[in-house]
């Protein structure tokens, strides 16, 4: 992947003043319902019309998506609209079907994206095209196997590619269905930046109200675009009702977005960031640090319990921690989300600086 600057050309292709933006119902259901939603995003932000035709499912026995008719339907749609039409493939007979159909754009979901052998099958079947592909992160945070499923594809000679980032699974209960991850995106982001990325606020969110929140939180950190699932009736869409929004909300939603500049040259903008800049390099180094000094105690705990011959972990205190430093978090502005995961990652590391003593 060294020369990069191939895969963003797509993106200029759409001549836009503002962020990529491609919706549309989770699943397709009817003919009429994929019309409707169709005709009501044509005359919006909206380039890419979006629907589910295949559905992976947890469990059997839900709905799992209308199949080949609903190909019918968007390519109705996109001759009535104009609108490039998008869908989500997870085989090499999904890839088929598409291209038979002139899909325009199509995406490798995050179940089949975990899976290098079906992510490989399906830039197989791709090789060459010129159609835009796009990469949704694994249900896992794993930046590898992410970043695999782009290269795969990209190895099958795909120029026009992207990623999405929805969110990643978590047993924690949190405000997200998905919980964002945001540095995962963001090194991603670093490390190519000229493969377009775009966000899913609809599955990291799983709530329509938060829609707005977490696409501007994504605008800010310099995303190209969004995919947003919309509906004429989520209450009684067929697949995920909760996290879908009306054609009027996603207008709304686009009146409501601030995008930001990328920087500002003028010389008050520099010397303001270069003094606070200033202040949180010293306020790292602090961090730094004090994080080797608590480090230094925990090896002390580790010899005391050593010599006791005690067990590293002792749950009733760890609890205590961390009850209080929500408590004291939340009084310093700081996320019950964030705190945990600080916290979490410290105590790891106390573990393990414990473990070495009590072995050494």
């Amino acid at each position: 992947m060294e020369n990069k600057k191939e895969m963003r050309n797509w993106l200029n292709e759409f001549n836009l003043n503002h962020p990529l933006v491609i919706a549309g119902p989770c699943s397709a259901e009817t003919e009429e319902q994929v019309l409707k939603i169709a005709h009501e995003l044509k005359d919006s932000d909206v380039s890419i019309f979006r629907a589910g035709i295949w559905k992976p499912r947890t469990r059997p026995g839900g709905f799992e998506g209308v199949g080949e008719i609903g190909l019918k339907w968007l390519k109705k749609a996109k001759e009535q609209t104009g609108l490039l039409m998008g869908t989500e493939v997870a085989n090499a007979a999904h890839v088929k079907l598409a291209l038979e159909y002139d899909i325009d754009v199509l995406w490798i979901g995050a179940r089949t994206t975990v899976n290098p052998f079906a992510v490989q099958e399906i830039a197989d079947a791709l090789a060459g095209t010129k159609k835009i592909v796009l990469v949704k992160n694994p249900v896992n945070p794993d930046l590898s196997l992410w970043l695999g499923g782009v290269e795969r594809l990209y190895n099958a000679g795909i120029e026009k590619l992207g990623v999405i980032h929805r969110g990643f699974s978590t047993y924690e209960k949190t405000k997200y269905r998905n919980i964002p991850e945001w540095q995962i995106a963001i090194e991603l982001q670093n490390k190519f930046p000229d493969l377009p990325l775009i966000i899913d606020p609809s599955h990291i969110t799983g709530d329509r109200k938060m829609i707005l929140e977490v696409t501007q939180e994504a605008l800010d950190l310099n995303y190209d675009g969004m995919i947003i699932e919309t509906h004429t009736d989520p209450d009684n869409a067929w697949s995920d009702a909760a996290q879908q929004v009306t054609p009027d909300a996603l207008k709304q939603i686009f009146i409501d977005l601030k995008v930001r500049k990328l920087d500002d040259v003028s010389d008050e903008f520099t010397q303001k960031m270069k003094k606070l800049r200033a202040n949180i390099d010293v306020l790292d180094a602090t961090l730094l640090e004090l994080l080797g000094k608590r480090m230094k105690v925990a090896d002390e705990i580790g010899l005391v319990k050593k010599a006791a011959n005690v067990a590293v972990l002792q749950n009733n205190r760890w609890n205590e921690i961390l009850g209080k430093m929500i408590l004291d978090g939340e009084t310093k502005g700081l996320s019950e989300e964030f705190v945990l995961r600080m916290f979490k990652a410290i105590h790891q590391e106390s573990i393990s600086h414990q473990d070495k003593v009590l072995n050494a």
